[in-house]
């Protein structure tokens, strides 16, 4: 007679976090290291400025905000911030669709070529292109007096701005739709053309559909980094004029705090429910229904004039790109732009005088930061995805938050937040450090998330069984496992280190300088040569940075490099 056993009962979620908490002293300890450190650097940058803003003489008043809404430019500048956000993410996302529909479902020519094309713009400071437009379509513009003849065409404002942001953010659109349609199973668009739906039809019902979760997950991504987006506003914006620049202005030019902290907040709230809506669009798994991964990654066959249309639109797009590129070259070597186009050297050498300790600063900067960025990201991917722990998913949230905090606001909030003791950081190396690693840690976490989920954790369980504590489990078996996420999160982390500027324009100092700033500032006051130069030397370390990214990892790397 069997006896029937007492049925088992799982402790739930959080009575299984605190055990594993109490039976792994070392999860303990790095938890709280981690907690204490996205609280300093990331929930009490923003405490201060919005504190600052409703308390600007220790006393709760409204009476800021009340001064820039009464304000017809300052309303109009929360506008413009919204339209350029809006316009450049339509423009980007539909740029990076095509480019994604492209490379990965039709048999287009080029291919190769145009993959390294979309990456170009990643590489880059975020105004080169700006520059390049100036060159360009500027007053003394090659295209608009050199060719054309124009006197009075005007590139500054929303149309140039538009132009420059697409062509430097599509790429962050691509990155997530070419996820999207790699994740899209040929099998579903084949059955429904052997059963005699035409290509478009397969499109509009079955492709475009599957993507709408990926496309909204870009625009988002877009829009965030548009509404964040200082340098190019900054050199290009002219009359029009956004959150950003103003919250920078108030705060350092007119040296009203508490107006630049208002300013700061109200560009703070609309990214941020961007960035919100955004992660509900990605944990939406299901909207997606595939049921496993192709087993190989197979091209359909589109209408000829499809596939020469695409060819072209992804050939003028890389052409425009090879152009903004060419111009920073030749600007570098001409006397003087638009007047004199004789070959000359006296823009390296005044370049070099100038800017030697800036590079030798922001390459010594993103050193000490990259490691630490990149090894802080996979512990924190590797704790919210192989751990249980009571408030699990608010410090995944929190340690996500600073990607869509505008560079402006962390800017500004490091100032107040490390402006006095015990945390007395400002004109020093580490406050422009910790900027790098807690603005970019989000992009290790990501990398190491979608490395981890594909690991099977038995492995990890057999090390953990057989007496190994987590760090050695960490380091002798995980972190082997994603070494090419963990590689590509590496350089990621250093690229975006050479090119920030938003936020570390307020954090530099004259010991403590950044190659970023110097373009930036000689830019502002035309010396373009001199700033061709530098962002030139700019992209050559990155280049190189990524020449060693591919020796060493090769395409897996490249192919994990996150948006």
């Amino acid at each position: 007679m069997a006896i029937a056993k007492p049925r088992e009962r799982k402790p739930g979620v959080g009575a299984s976090g605190w055990w594993q908490l109490r039976q792994d002293p070392i999860l303990l300890v790095t938890l709280i290291i981690i907690s204490v450190s996205l609280f300093l650097f990331i929930v009490y940058p923003l405490y201060k400025v919005i504190l600052l803003s409703v308390k600007p003489r220790d006393v709760f008043t409204l009476d800021v905000y009340k001064y820039i809404f009464g304000q017809w430019w300052l309303r109009q500048s929360f506008y413009n911030s919204l339209l350029l956000g809006t316009l450049t993410a339509t423009a980007s996302t539909i740029v990076g669709f095509l480019f994604a529909f492209a490379l990965n479902r039709t048999d287009m020519p080029g291919k190769p070529f145009f993959e390294q094309m979309v990456q170009l713009p990643l590489v880059s400071p975020p105004f080169m292109f700006t520059l390049s437009v100036i060159l360009l379509l500027g007053k003394n513009g090659l295209i608009t007096k050199g060719l054309l003849g124009l006197t009075n065409f005007n590139i500054y404002g929303l149309k140039g701005l538009v132009l420059v942001q697409t062509i430097s953010m599509f790429p962050i659109a691509y990155m997530t739709l070419n996820g999207v349609m790699q994740g899209i199973s040929p099998d579903l668009e084949e059955g429904a053309l052997d059963l005699g739906a035409s290509r478009f039809a397969v499109f509009r019902s079955i492709t475009l559909p599957l993507s709408v979760p990926g496309l909204a997950s870009a625009w988002l991504l877009v829009f965030v980094t548009s509404l964040a987006d200082f340098a190019n506003p900054m050199v290009l914006g002219g009359t029009f004029e956004v959150l950003s620049v103003q919250a920078y202005l108030q705060f350092t030019g007119m040296f009203n705090a508490p107006r630049g902290t208002a300013l700061a907040v109200m560009l703070l709230i609309p990214a941020m429910i961007a960035f919100l809506v955004q992660r509900y669009w990605v944990s939406k798994k299901s909207y997606v229904t595939v049921t496993g991964k192709p087993t190989s990654r197979r091209i359909l066959e589109v209408s000829p004039w499809v596939r020469w249309s695409l060819f072209i639109f992804c050939s003028l797009i890389s052409l425009v790109i090879i152009s903004f590129y060419g111009t920073v070259i030749m600007g570098a070597f001409v006397d003087t732009w638009g007047v004199n186009f004789n070959f000359t050297l006296k823009h390296w050498r005044y370049a070099w005088d100038v800017g030697y300790n800036s590079i030798k600063s922001t390459v010594f900067l993103a050193l000490i930061a990259t490691p630490i960025t990149g090894i802080l990201g996979m512990v924190i991917a590797y704790i919210l995805v192989r751990k249980e722990f009571p408030g699990k998913r608010l410090l995944g949230l929190i340690s996500m938050l600073a990607f869509a905090v505008p560079g402006t606001v962390v800017g500004i909030g490091y100032i107040l937040a490390f402006n006095e003791p015990p945390l007395l950081l400002s004109g020093t190396a580490a406050i422009i450090v910790l900027t790098f690693v807690f603005r970019e840690v989000p992009v290790g976490i990501e990398s190491g998330v979608a490395s981890l989920i594909q690991i099977d954790k038995s492995i990890e369980e057999a090390s953990t069984n057989l007496g190994a504590s987590t760090g050695y489990t960490f380091s002798h078996i995980t972190l082997p496992l994603i070494k090419p996420a963990f590689l590509a999160g590496l350089f990621f982390a250093f690229t975006r280190s050479m090119t920030a500027v938003s936020a570390i324009i307020f954090l530099v100092s004259a010991r403590w300088h950044h190659l970023t700033v110097l373009i930036l500032s000689q830019t502002e006051i035309m010396r373009l040569g001199a700033a061709s130069v530098l962002s030139l030397i700019l992209i050559i370390i990155v280049l190189i940075a990524f020449a060693i990214m591919r020796l060493v990892v090769g395409d897996t790397a490249n192919r994990q490099l996150p948006s």
